[in-house]
């Protein structure tokens, strides 16, 4: 959690770069020098101690899905510079596949940005902006870090967790270049396996991008190329039967090229335009290896070898134009087309959407901003919600009290993996639903933020924040009657609804923030007479964070701290002989605490060091009885590997 002064620029969702406080978002925002604090590797690195968002690893596949507000992945926007990131499925790998030495800051909106931003923000977005040139001839990077994990370490290969990074920018009247490329090996982690197989897959990632431009002080245009090569390994244990085992690798490279511009023709008009195109491609590579030969061959089983591959065109553009100091404009369209092939997918399907949209500022007198939205869809494959309808407003009740309240109208499209995935192996049997129909939500937030106190030396805020989200015809995984395949199905409705209470506390070298969340989700058997249980089962949250700086000796000090409290779930189970009942699991709460440290060493030369999940939380215990998911939660989750250490070094040079 970081400490964001309220005059701090955001851009998400804005018509231009304004301070946090005009803004009619409430918008959270964790900076650069936050992530640094840290020694973050990975975007859910920087993430796991905000309120509100927690993440799940799905140990089967070696992946990771984040939750906002109560919400899964599905529901959140993930963008790259204002970009939405293409993904396998409703799961954001794309999160843990993005390099964070690139990051400028990450901004986070809650709730539905249908508005803006499409389908599948209706728990928010989540804005990844990368660093921009800084107008000097040249800077130089590069970055080296070392980790265990748990109590297992190997130097700069194979066990524990090692990134190196390196990079260059230029700039000269008005051009721009600059390029990157990071490596991230994590070797695993066995926790009490023993043998080759790891509860934690090990992973190597390869990461470059290059970017070039042009700009002066009203136009400006850009491009940018994201790579991404992932070996995700999955070994399997020795069967001394006939002394084979068998191996899977999980192959990815993901390519997104993005260009946009910026074009300032007066003081009252200006244009931003954005395309992208996006390939992500995921290879499963089965063999099976033979321990008395030393021979390793493919595998022939069902569903062994496979191929998948999605393509996203997008193009955006949007008009800003500010008719007097009462009211402007934001008109825009957008089109995106998404497209797949591969085994697994049926056909060759493809989707288009295109979207025409239009908000306007009104400021009818000092300290009141309303903005009011509309959204008009149409969709080449599903029935899209034709209007999503939104509006925002903001109140300054008095110079340090903000009031912020909205409404709006969100909906997420049907996943192609969800439509057309067909799975099937020893351990999947899952099959998608062409008639799947749009998700949509009708959802209410309001906010007060309050800065307490604001001296030359000292500055204190505190934000209340609730809101109510209404879900229908919400996609989940089920089974038929009669079958033992699942498939993707609308389920009538959904709920969430909650509130968080924060404050942060800047004094001298002292930057410090608490926070507390209390969260309820839908309970689908409210009105089942089988039992007496409430309409939302609820979980609660704390975080907290301190940090601070010797400006002596050019060190900093950081600790942070999150208590995820237990998370309660109704859920059907079914008897061996036929028979139903409602069973109430829990997955139990946990605690989570790191601490990190940098200090200036040389004039370009700077060392961070610390250690995460300093209370060694590893699986947490979850009572589901229900084994009737495509991958089973089971007895246990696994929410982090053991305490471990890092250390790191950084060289940034600017001539």
């Amino acid at each position: 959690m970081d400490s964001v002064l309220l005059n701090d620029v955001v851009i998400t969702g804005q018509y231009k770069p304004q301070s946090l406080k005009n803004s009619v978002y409430q918008v959270r925002t964790i900076t650069r020098e936050y992530i640094q604090q840290r020694g973050a590797t990975s975007i859910p690195g920087v993430l796991d101690y905000e309120l509100g968002v927690r993440f799940s690893n799905d140990a089967t596949l070696g992946e990771t899905d984040v939750e906002l507000m109560g919400m899964s992945g599905a529901s959140v926007k993930v963008l790259l510079d204002g970009v939405p990131l293409v993904d396998r499925g409703s799961t954001r790998q794309s999160l843990t596949q993005i390099d964070v030495n690139t990051i400028e800051r990450i901004e986070i909106v809650e709730g539905p940005m249908s508005v803006v931003y499409g389908t599948d923000a209706l728990a928010g977005v989540i804005n990844i902006i990368t660093k921009k040139n800084n107008n000097s001839a040249l800077s130089v990077y590069a970055r080296v870090q070392e980790e265990s994990t748990g109590k297992e370490y190997a130097a700069f290969k194979g066990k524990g967790q090692h990134n190196e990074s390196a990079g260059l920018n230029w700039g000269h009247k008005g051009f721009f270049a600059g390029a990157g490329v990071s490596r991230n090996d994590f070797g695993g982690w066995a926790d009490t396996l023993t043998g080759r197989k790891k509860a934690w897959k090990p992973k190597d990632q390869l990461m470059t991008y290059g970017t070039f431009g042009y700009g002066n002080q009203h136009f400006k245009i850009w491009y940018r190329l994201d790579y991404l090569n992932e070996d995700l390994i999955s070994k399997g244990d020795v069967n001394y039967g006939n002394g084979k085992a068998t191996d899977q690798h999980y192959f990815t490279e993901r390519y997104t090229h993005q260009a946009q511009a910026v074009w300032e023709l007066n003081k009252d008009l200006s244009i931003n335009g954005t395309a992208s195109y996006q390939q992500y491609q995921r290879r499963t590579r089965t063999t099976i290896k033979s321990f008395d030969t030393g021979a390793e061959v493919l595998s022939t089983d069902e569903g062994a070898q496979d191929v998948s591959t999605f393509n996203t065109l997008f193009f955006r553009g949007t008009a800003q134009y500010t008719l007097s100091s009462v009211l402007s404009f934001q008109p825009g369209i957008e089109f995106k087309r998404d497209a797949s092939t591969g085994e697994r997918i049926e056909g060759t399907p493809v989707i288009n959407d295109y979207s025409v949209f239009l908000s306007s500022e009104i400021k009818p007198t000092a300290g009141i901003n309303i903005r009011p939205g509309v959204r008009l869809n149409k969709n080449s494959l599903y029935d899209a919600p034709p209007v999503i309808p939104s509006i925002n407003t903001k109140f300054s009740l008095s110079k340090n009290v903000d009031l912020r309240l909205s409404y709006a109208r969100g909906f997420r499209a049907p996943a192609l993996r969800e439509l057309y995935f067909h799975f099937f192996d020893a351990s999947h049997s899952i099959k998608g639903n062409p008639d799947l129909k749009a998700e949509y939500s009708n959802s209410f937030t309001g906010s007060v933020s309050w800065q307490a106190l604001q001296k030359s030396n000292i500055r204190v805020g505190v934000t209340a924040a609730g809101f109510y989200n209404q879900f229908n015809n919400r996609i989940d995984i089920a089974y038929p009657a009669n079958s033992d395949t699942a498939t993707y199905v609308n389920i009538s409705k959904f709920k969430t609804t909650g509130g968080t209470l924060s404050g942060t506390l800047n004094w001298k070298k002292i930057q410090a923030g608490v926070g507390f969340s209390y969260i309820g989700r839908y309970n689908a058997f409210a009105e089942d007479k089988r039992v007496s249980s409430p309409e939302f089962v609820w979980t609660p949250e704390v975080n907290s964070s301190i940090t601070y700086k010797f400006t002596r000796v050019g060190a900093t000090l950081n600790l942070s701290y999150k208590y995820n409290g237990v998370r309660p779930a109704y859920e059907q189970v079914t008897n061996t002989d036929g028979s139903t009942f409602i069973h109430l699991a829990n997955t139990s709460a946990f605690h989570s605490a790191e601490l990190g440290a940098t200090k200036k060493i040389a004039k370009y030369i700077t060392i961070n060091a610390g250690a995460r999940n300093l209370l060694n939380t590893t699986n947490v215990k979850n009572t589901t009885l229900n084994s009737g998911q495509a991958h089973s939660e089971g007895s246990l989750l696994p929410m982090f590997y053991g305490r471990s250490y890092f250390l790191g070094l950084s060289f940034n040079w600017n001539k």
